[in-house]
C-alpha cells in the first residue's frame, strides 16, 4: 500500500537522524535548558527577525496550540477561528477542555478576513449582555489552511492591524509551515511573521522532524511563565535536546539549502503532479491549494479502483456518486510513488 493519507507517516529526514545518532550518548541537561536548544532558538529569532522573542519547544502541536491559547486567554474569553479550523474540528475540544470557547468564523477556502474579525469584536462589545457572552481574546488561524491554501502577505497584515487595535492576539498554527513557505504561491517569509504575529511555530513533526514544534513568541506578556504552561499542559519533553536537535538540522544552510524549505518544496513540487495528473483526467480540485494537500473530486467507482493500491483521506460527498478525497504528499514522498500515481489516474 502506498500511502498519500497523511505527511507524517515517515520517521524523520536524513538530516535529523543524523544529528541525533552523531550526539546520541551525549549527556545534556533536561527539559530543553542545553546549549543544542539554545543554538536552535538563536538560529530561530535570526531567522525570524526577532532577538528578543521567548522560542520554546512543544513535544507536538495539538499541545502547542491548546498551551499557547489557554496561556494567553483570561478565564472568560475564546478565541476566534475559522469554522474548518484546526483547533475546532480535529483536537477532540482541547482547546475547550481548558475552560476557553472556539469562536468560529465561516471560513473562505479555510480562510479568515480582517473585517470578519473586527465585525465579530464589534458585534460583541455592541451587545448590551456582552458581560454574558464569551469575550473574544485571540485570533487564531493555521498557514497553510485545513485545505492547503494560504494566506497572503496583505491578508496577514490586515489581520495583524485588526488584532492590534482590538486587542486580541494572533496566533499563526504552523503546523505545515515549510510547505506554505516552500510554494511557489506563497510572498510571506519567516521575518513577516516574526513582524505581524504574536506567536506562531515552525511545524517539525509534518515537516520532517520525528516529532516537535519550534514555538516563537514575540509578545512579551505571552512569554512570561510561559515554561510553566508548558509543563502544566504536558507540552515539555524530559530529552528536551533532541527538539533543539531536529530544528538545528532542518534550518541549516542559508535559504532554499536549508532542509526545511528544500524537502518542503520537493513535497509541494509532487503534490502539483498529482493535480495536474487529476486535471487532465477533467477533474475539479474542491480548494485551489498551491501546497502538498490536494482535494480532487472523484467518482465514487475511481476512488474505490484507486484505494486497492493507495491509501487516502476520504473527505465529504458533494453529490451522489462523487466524493471528495485529500491526496497529501509529504517530505518523504518518493519519485517512484508518485509515478505509479500518475499512470493509475491516466489508466482511469
Amino acid at each position: 500500500m502506498i500511502r498519500f493519507e497523511c505527511d507524517y507517516g515517515e520517521g524523520a529526514a536524513a538530516p535529523v537522524l543524523d544529528a541525533l545518532c552523531r550526539t546520541n550518548l551525549e549527556q545534556t541537561p533536561g527539559y530543553g535548558e542545553d546549549t543544542y536548544c539554545d543554538q536552535a532558538r538563536d538560529r530561530i529569532r535570526a531567522l525570524c527577525g526577532t532577538p528578543e522573542a521567548e522560542v520554546q519547544f512543544l513535544v507536538g502541536a495539538t499541545q502547542a496550540n491548546f498551551t499557547v491559547i489557554d496561556a494567553a486567554l483570561k478565564p472568560w474569553q475564546g478565541v476566534l477561528c475559522a469554522d474548518s479550523g484546526h483547533i475546532h474540528v480535529h483536537e477532540t475540544g482541547a482547546v475547550e477542555a481548558t475552560g476557553h470557547k472556539c469562536l468560529t468564523l465561516p471560513g473562505h477556502d479555510g480562510k479568515i478576513t480582517a473585517a470578519q474579525v473586527q465585525a465579530a469584536v464589534d458585534a460583541h462589545w455592541a451587545n448590551p449582555s456582552h458581560e454574558h457572552e464569551v469575550q473574544p481574546g485571540m485570533v487564531y488561524i493555521s498557514n497553510p489552511t485545513e485545505w492547503g491554501t494560504l494566506y497572503s502577505k496583505s491578508e496577514l497584515t490586515e489581520l495583524s492591524r485588526v488584532c492590534r487595535a482590538c486587542g486580541l492576539y494572533l496566533f499563526v498554527d504552523g503546523a505545515r509551515m515549510s510547505y506554505g513557505l516552500a510554494s511557489d504561491a506563497n510572498d510571506l517569509t519567516l521575518k513577516d511573521y516574526g513582524a505581524l504575529c504574536d506567536a506562531f511555530y515552525l511545524g517539525g513533526t509534518k515537516c520532517g522532524a520525528l516529532f516537535g514544534e519550534a514555538l516563537v513568541l514575540t509578545h512579551p506578556a505571552l512569554a512570561k511563565d510561559f515554561r510553566y504552561a508548558i509543563k502544566q499542559h504536558g507540552g515539555m519533553l524530559a530529552k528536551g535536546r533532541l527538539l533543539g536537535l531536529q530544528f538545528l538540522a532542518l534550518l541549516e544552510g542559508e535559504g532554499d539549502a536549508m532542509p526545511y524549505l528544500a524537502l518542503a518544496r520537493k513535497a509541494d513540487a509532487q503534490a502539483m503532479r498529482i493535480r495536474d495528473a487529476f486535471a487532465a483526467k477533467g477533474c475539479h480540485m474542491l480548494y485551489d491549494s498551491p501546497t502538498n494537500q490536494q482535494f480532487p473530486v472523484l467518482p465514487e467507482a475511481w476512488i474505490q479502483t484507486l484505494e486497492q493500491k493507495y491509501s487516502v483521506s476520504e473527505m465529504s460527498a458533494v453529490e451522489p456518486g462523487l466524493r471528495v478525497v485529500r491526496f497529501c504528499t509529504s517530505w518523504a514522498t518518493r519519485d517512484e510513488d508518485v509515478d505509479a500515481l500518475l499512470a493509475d489516474i491516466a489508466a482511469l
